[in-house]
């Protein structure tokens, strides 16, 4: 079965650069979400110069997939190469933050997988960082920027097809797949949290649907329901929020994807505003179409089911290679960037733990 840590999708190339252009590297390829951010990179136009890990059994399954690129021999080689101007990384998600300081010191931009950093004084550091060297800190949210439907709701929204949005909820189930997740998956000083892991893709959702410029955390719940063998993982989470512009938001996310699903998780959006709904079936339509990218859009026109798949592409990456050379900020603000960081945290240190035994008392 698949996991979601292999996320990968293959779009149309469409270069915003010419070839060596823009030179990137992949450094620290602890989880599979690297492939899906050198992918949509490399589509894009980007240049994959070289690959760094450790590990040389991880390089060696990379270089399989992206073969342009040299294997380099320790990740100061990449970072004192002047060609490269953009690291992606992957690292495991408490070592994201010091890693990414460094290439921000060493005058490259920076695109990590979420979680970006699993503390408040990593968020101080890093914007510390930024401030310092006018470098970005870019994060790798797929559920929304590599997901087509997830593209054209915020399209749609911009459109007005809905009017002002009022709500977004969001469902982000997961396979766990444990026996071949890496053993720091389950170290919580490692992986930060389920809110500050999986529900960082929510928050992230909601400020950007809402166009929220911050948000309070009202409600933030963890538990560890059924996976006594592995004590420090949080098998479901969620949370309740209210934006600065009055909007609010729901979301759970959890590690209970049954076998018999075609996908590595039923991931679904729904968003209400004054003069519609939108609802995502990201990554399939359950018991009807395992593909994905289903969007129904309800407003005073009528009822519309759009099959997107394929017709929408991914346009965040070009968009982030013309701002790291133009220094512009049309991908993502480094503002939102980190306030959706600082929210996942905040809902993580406020969580109540739940148990079964405390239900049903």
């Amino acid at each position: 079965m698949v996991s979601g840590m292999n996320y990968a999708p293959q779009g149309k190339p469409a270069p915003v650069v010419a070839p060596g252009e823009f030179s990137i590297a992949a450094l620290a390829l602890d989880h599979g979400h690297i492939y899906g951010m050198c992918r949509g990179l490399t589509e894009a136009g980007a240049s994959l110069k070289w690959v760094y890990d450790p590990d040389p059994a991880k390089v060696e399954n990379f270089l399989k997939v992206f073969p342009q690129a040299a294997r380099a021999e320790s990740e100061a080689q990449i970072l004192e190469d002047p060609q490269v101007r953009l690291v992606a990384s992957a690292a495991v998600t408490n070592l994201r933050c010091p890693l990414g300081i460094r290439v921000l010191e060493a005058g490259k931009d920076y695109f990590t997988d979420k979680a970006p950093l699993v503390s408040l004084e990593q968020l101080e550091a890093a914007k510390k960082a930024v401030v310092k060297t006018g470098k970005k800190y870019m994060v790798y949210y797929s559920e929304r920027l590599h997901v087509e439907s997830a593209v054209y709701a915020g399209d749609l929204i911009a459109q007005g097809a809905i009017g002002r949005v009022l709500q977004v909820i969001g469902m982000g189930p997961h396979r766990l797949s444990a026996d071949s997740r890496p053993s720091w998956f389950f170290n919580k000083a490692q992986y930060g949290g389920i809110l500050c892991d999986i529900g960082s893709h929510q928050i992230e959702q909601f400020l950007f649907y809402a166009g929220a410029a911050d948000a309070e955390i009202l409600c933030s719940r963890v538990a560890n329901y059924n996976h006594p063998e592995y004590p420090e993982l949080e098998d479901f989470g969620d949370a309740s929020l209210v934006g600065d512009n009055g909007t609010n938001h729901y979301f759970r996310v959890d590690w209970f994807t049954p076998d018999g699903l075609s996908s590595w998780g039923d991931g679904r959006t729904f968003i209400l505003g004054t003069e519609g709904t939108i609802e995502l079936r990201k990554y399939l339509n359950v018991g009807t179409d395992p593909s994905g990218d289903h969007l129904f859009l309800v407003n005073r026109e009528g009822e519309r089911h759009l099959e997107l798949s394929g017709k929408v592409g991914y346009p965040f990456f070009g968009r982030l290679i013309l701002d790291c050379l133009n220094r512009t900020e049309n991908a993502m603000t480094q503002t939102h960037t980190f306030k959706a960081a600082e929210l996942c945290v905040k809902a993580q240190m406020q969580a109540t733990v739940l148990n079964l035994r405390r239900i049903n008392s």
